[in-house]
């Protein structure tokens, strides 16, 4: 071994990398069970046997525990038994694993005193239907409100008791313009009355009422512009109220007139221009503003990134009228569409807005050819977008060995990060990454198997603390380095 190898900056950063690495030997594993600083990563491997299973519930420590509940390949006899642990958190994190869990693990948690370990069951697809059920009547609202957001496909009996339940919160959940999953839910036909009555979940059933003329009225008088929002959407809004609400003081209701699908062009081109004019006429509340006129200028603010976000199904249904549209959400929502022509394709790729080509890029990659996901990588940059950001570490185009090598030493960082997508560079570009100014590359880098000994080495030592710890859990990482570690960590 050699003694000059650099001691890490962040040595717990590498410990974590140790516990992840899949070459570490079982006899290490046990060692790393004695480490406190960190959240028990090691009990997360997939590799753990039974006994050191037992072990790591006999040490009874919180984080060891917790990642061991969150561990997937956990055998069901192990999940029964922490189901009755003590710790609320270990409990709660074996409800998060419902997808690969038992049923009679599920059982014991579904009546858990903790909330949070019942919310987590409410919130999962994989809780078993008829236990699921149980949590309508569950004593904590908030219980029953998460039930109502999550589960959108439950039995209209379940529906009817949320719809129904005398918690506002908990009607409104079940009964609103956003859901945590799709598709939306649609109330039985007999309680819409009812729910266009209730102030929390008028909005929400507007969709689904039947428009005679005094309730169309009704609606587009209402003083909460949600609820007009929502008329707006409706698909028999007659035209002329329609053009009522293009022009509504609200702009989140113009928004929704800018959407609809029967919108006549020259009307859609004017929400678009006043959305954005009043946005940037909107003056800055004071401190003293009562929260509703905060929230007006919070909504206008964020209007048109409101614009250019939409989603439109009815766009992505009919894609090629709307690949030349001044519109990047009606572009966006072309883009979606897996059969695309080639040229349709070709055109959105080159669209001048980012999102533009990104979305056609995911939708088909096998479209995109060396050149054009080239040009697409390098017009990429990190903003801050989340509509975006998603694109910084993906992997959905590919490049070709020879491109990727010539990107090892391409002026662009981000690019020089893909070249270790070669599973064959060659250790000089491996080792000159490695020495690379930015972190990105030299953590990309850090766990390729070309990589030569000094240079990895010298990672674990990196100021940095991802490439640190992406340095320790290489499995081409040798064993009396590794013993160097544990040593370094008295372990």
């Amino acid at each position: 071994m050699d003694a000059d190898a650099p001691t890490p900056v962040h040595l717990g950063k590498v410990v974590d990398g140790l516990a992840a690495n899949p070459a570490l030997p079982a006899a290490m594993i046990r060692r790393l069970f004695a480490w406190r600083r960190g959240m028990g990563k090691v009990a997360k491997r997939r590799d753990l046997t039974d006994d050191m299973i037992a072990e790591i519930i006999e040490l009874d420590d919180h984080w060891l525990l917790h990642s061991l509940a969150l561990n997937e390949r956990l055998p069901d006899r192990f999940r029964i038994r922490l189901a009755s642990h003590r710790n609320k958190g270990v409990r709660s994190a074996l409800a998060v694993r419902a997808a690969t869990a038992p049923r009679q693990m599920l059982e014991l948690l579904i009546d858990d005193p903790e909330p949070q370990v019942r919310e987590e069951l409410a919130q999962s697809r994989h809780t078993p239907p008829d236990l699921r059920a149980r949590l309508a009547a569950d004593p904590d609202p908030a219980i029953r409100a998460a039930l109502a957001r999550y589960w959108t496909q439950a039995p209209e009996e379940v529906r009817r008791i949320l719809l129904t339940d005398a918690e506002p919160r908990v009607r409104g959940a079940a009964c609103s313009t956003y859901f945590a999953r799709p598709p939306h839910p649609t109330p039985p036909a007999d309680l819409v009355p009812a729910l266009l009555a209730d102030p929390v979940t008028r909005a929400g059933a507007v969709i689904h009422a039947v428009l005679d003329a005094d309730t169309l009225r009704r609606l587009a008088e209402d003083p909460d512009d949600n609820v007009r929002a929502e008329l707006a959407r409706h698909p028999d809004l007659p035209p002329p109220v329609r053009d009522i609400l293009a022009v509504d003081p609200a702009l989140n209701v113009r928004i929704k007139v800018f959407a609809r699908p029967d919108t006549p062009e020259h009307l859609r081109a004017q929400i678009h221009a006043s959305v954005h004019e009043l946005s940037r006429a909107t003056a800055d509340p004071g401190p003293d503003v009562d929260d509703a006129t905060e929230q007006r200028w919070i909504e206008n603010t964020f209007a048109p990134m409101e614009l250019r976000i939409l989603h439109l199904d009815w766009v992505t249904a009919d894609p090629l009228p709307h690949i030349d549209s001044p519109y990047v959400s009606f572009r966006v929502s072309a883009a979606c569409n897996k059969s695309l022509p080639a040229d349709g394709v070709a055109r959105l790729l080159d669209d001048e807005a980012e999102r533009v080509r990104l979305t056609m890029a995911h939708t088909a990659p096998h479209l995109v050819d060396p050149a054009t996901a080239e040009s697409i990588e390098r017009r990429y940059r990190v903003r801050g977008d989340k509509f975006t950001f998603w694109w910084d570490d993906a992997e959905v185009l590919t490049f070709p060995p020879e491109t990727l090598r010539r990107f090892a030493t391409d002026p662009e960082p981000r690019l020089r990060s893909f070249a270790p997508r070669d599973p064959d560079l060659p250790p000089e570009l491996a080792e000159k990454l490695a020495r690379d100014p930015a972190d990105r590359a030299r953590r990309a880098v850090a766990g390729h198997r070309n990589l030569p000994l000094p240079a990895l080495l010298r990672l674990l030592a990196d100021s940095s603390e991802c490439v640190a710890e992406a340095a320790a859990a290489s499995p081409s990482l040798p064993v009396e380095h590794m013993e160097r570690l544990l040593a370094l960590a008295g372990l």
